[in-house]
């Protein structure tokens, strides 16, 4: 069974590893996107802005019609890089409608803006997976979120001894891993879950796939 790779930024393909591109139309990067292998594609909040969006998501709303795209995102929220806030959320409210319309999971990106991404999510009734990608901070927060229906995905952060984000892997079964922008491999980090787990790594493999499968991606 190959190691899943739920975001990566990488574009090179790895042998035995099913990994999830993550591009973003916020660049050219989507004129020669990948037609097979799976992707997200969505409007990053650090580059994303207003003035650009209607044309934007009318890019996206052709290209989210692709079966290769299995995601939407990254998307998200954050406080310390992009525009404002207030236009974050009206950006990432247009994405979360398309991705409510296409039934495709969201990837996300958030940086000290749970507290709205929360509200976001229960003002609008989201019902499409919503993952939270790369999460590494505090068990508290983490088992918030996971109790408001969020799903995790955790990186290199679960190499870091006492992390939330280990702490939160060894409580739970419902979660996704990713390499990010890291240099660390997928395989490093799945060693290292299934060391926190007490399982082994095809075990980790096996519960992987089905949380995947369980989001009707494939």
């Amino acid at each position: 069974m190959d190691f899943l790779d739920v975001h990566t930024h990488k574009a090179a393909q790895q042998k035995g590893v099913e990994s999830i591109q993550s591009l973003s139309l916020t660049s050219d990067i989507f004129l020669a996107m990948p037609k097979t292998r799976p992707i997200s594609i969505g409007l990053h909040p650090w580059y994303a802005t207003l003035d650009k969006l209607e044309t934007q998501l009318k890019y996206l709303s052709v290209l989210a019609k692709q079966a290769n795209v299995k995601l939407i995102g990254e998307c998200g929220l954050d406080k310390l890089m992009g525009d404002n806030l207030e236009n974050q959320i009206s950006i990432l409210t247009s994405q979360i409608t398309l991705a409510e319309e296409f039934s495709k999971p969201l990837i996300l990106h958030c940086v000290k803006a749970f507290s709205e991404l929360i509200e976001l999510k229960e003002r609008l009734k989201v019902k499409v997976p919503m993952i939270i990608h790369g999460f590494n901070k505090n068990e508290e927060l983490g088992r918030q979120l996971m109790a408001k229906g969020f799903l995790l995905s955790f990186g290199a952060a679960i190499l870091k001894e006492n992390s939330g984000a280990g702490k939160l892997i060894q409580q739970s079964e419902n979660f996704f891993l990713e390499t990010d922008d890291s240099e660390i491999s997928i395989k490093e980090i799945y060693k290292a879950a299934a060391n926190l787990k007490k399982c082994s790594v095809d075990e980790l493999k096996a519960c992987i796939f089905e949380n995947w499968n369980n989001l009707n991606l494939l």
